[in-house]
């Protein structure tokens, strides 16, 4: 790790040599929060480093620094591009600089200033943002003028003794004050996306896919606008959050695409390859995403025990003869649902996993043969017995499943509950005990015991509040003479 001075960052975006990628965010911290990093700065405080990636690759899509327009770069040197931390080096540039104009309305940007009457407190910081009409020429100093000696002596002019003193010794901080850098150098985009995968950005894990499109796809195609005209399409259906979910698109792209949805492959993706597929990606994520609503009852990615699902098996369907699926091809597509599910086979090994799914989908599509679920997987009892119900869980989203295949009816009025609704809010509140939770207490049950997926059933709450907390033989006068068959749970066939 190596420290550049305020004069050397300065020095490098007026160069172009500091360049922001298109994967970034833009700039977000409000002027407060920028005054509280300058008193940081000011006082020593560690505040984190800056990670930079150096290559000789320019991108082909970058953001503006903040509300300034980068220079161009001179093309013999190579480019650093922020990969952490551009939220601090961004501040630092905006706060010091003096020689670019703002590239927009900076709207929330205001200069910051040292109040140098406040007290030097450790805590309370000596730096302010504020607008022109609130400045006080006698009581507050702009540090833009820090580093232009120039405009430096034209600002302290005013001043003398003990004021000067204090303006002159922050100056000198500043001048000293370093800026802790990190520089990782490859022209191997592979293994960029590995340190990817472990950096945090203010305590959020970097997102590998999404960030790899910025040099993935040309300009003239924005993925991100087909996203969410494609989240748009989806949302009648109650999926419009994968449309949203842009790691689960891009693995999919790549899956299409590339046959494989790994990091590595999809970096290695032509964007005219991604473009001309773009209608057969489309296609197979509508199509894997209409299989599950048709054939297992998942109504939204909620209630989806694996997201992941969905990559292989827009594999089968991304092709443009796809739409018709043979009755031994559907079969085989629930086999490897079911036994996905119930193996808990996306909790480990993802990627490797992924591949050889991907592998047999493709396969299974063009000769009808595959071993896509040939693989162990068992629905034992103890599955029912031992696994409590909490809604956020594979195990429990595999039971909620199979229990909506069996098209329950309600315990009061005998009619079928509408489960495309249920599942699609996926709501706690419409799974209750069958074995009330009041008699089971009352006869000696744990919470363990009570709590079992055997014990549950599809019931609202208001069809719970008639039946009451009593023991089964009693509630069952409230149960119609036709019965409410289909409210229990039985391993599917096709498992």
């Amino acid at each position: 790790m190596a420290d550049l001075s305020i004069r050397q960052v300065l020095d490098q975006v007026y160069g172009g040599r500091i360049r922001i990628p298109a994967f970034q965010r833009g700039f977000v911290w409000d002027p407060d929060k920028v005054a509280y990093f300058m008193d940081s700065l000011y006082k020593g405080y560690p505040f984190g480093s800056i990670l930079l990636w150096r290559t000789k690759q320019p991108l082909k899509s970058e953001r503006d620094l903040g509300p300034y327009t980068i220079p161009e770069r001179d093309p013999d040197y190579p480019i650093d591009y922020v990969l952490d931390g551009q939220q601090r080096l961004t501040s630092i540039f905006g706060v010091f600089q003096t020689e670019l104009t703002e590239a927009d309305d900076p709207e929330g940007w205001l200069p910051i200033y040292f109040d140098h009457d406040a007290d030097p407190d450790v805590q309370e910081p000596q730096f302010v943002a504020l607008p022109s009409s609130e400045v006080d020429n006698q009581q507050h100093f702009p540090l833009r003028t820090l580093f232009d000696p120039t405009a430096y002596r034209s600002a302290t002019e005013p001043f003398s003794g003990g004021a000067l003193s204090r303006i002159d010794d922050m100056q000198q901080r500043f001048k000293e004050a370093g800026v802790p850098t990190q520089t990782f150098e490859t022209d191997d985009q592979a293994r960029v996306a590995i340190v990817f995968e472990r950096v945090n950005r203010l305590g959020v894990e970097l997102d590998t896919l999404q960030l790899l499109t910025a040099w993935t796809w040309s300009e003239d195609f924005d993925l991100q606008q087909r996203f969410r005209e494609l989240a748009d399409d989806l949302q009648p259906f109650g999926f419009a959050d994968v449309g949203e979910d842009t790691d689960l698109l891009l693995r999919c792209c790549a899956a299409v695409v590339a046959q494989d949805a790994s990091p590595s492959a999809l970096v290695s993706l032509k964007g005219s390859d991604v473009r001309s597929s773009f209608q057969q990606i489309r296609n197979g994520i509508k199509g894997a995403i209409d299989f599950l609503r048709t054939n297992c009852s998942v109504q939204s990615l909620k209630n989806l025990p694996y997201s992941t699902l969905l990559v292989p098996l827009s594999t089968f369907f991304a092709a443009p003869d796809s739409s018709v699926v043979s009755n031994a091809q559907r079969e085989e597509l629930l086999q490897w649902f079911w036994r996905s599910c119930f193996s808990r086979r996306y909790s480990s090994g993802v990627l490797r996993k992924l591949k050889a799914d991907i592998d047999q989908m493709i396969a299974l599509r063009t000769t009808g043969n595959s071993t896509l679920a040939a693989f162990p997987a068992t629905g034992e009892p103890s599955f029912f017995l031992d696994n409590a119900f909490y809604s956020g869980t594979v195990n429990t989203k595999t039971f909620v499943l199979l229990l909506a295949r069996q098209q329950p009816l309600s315990f009061v009025s005998g009619q079928a509950i509408s489960l495309g609704n249920v599942l699609r809010d996926y709501n706690r509140n419409e799974f209750h005990h069958c074995y009330p939770q009041a008699y089971l207490k009352a006869t000696g049950h744990d919470s363990v015991d009570i709590s079992r997926l055997a014990n549950f059933v599809f019931m609202s709450s208001a069809d719970n509040k008639i039946l009451g907390g009593v023991a089964p033989s009693k509630y069952h006068s409230h149960i119609p003479a036709s019965g409410v068959s289909g409210n229990v749970c039985r391993v599917d066939e096709s498992f």
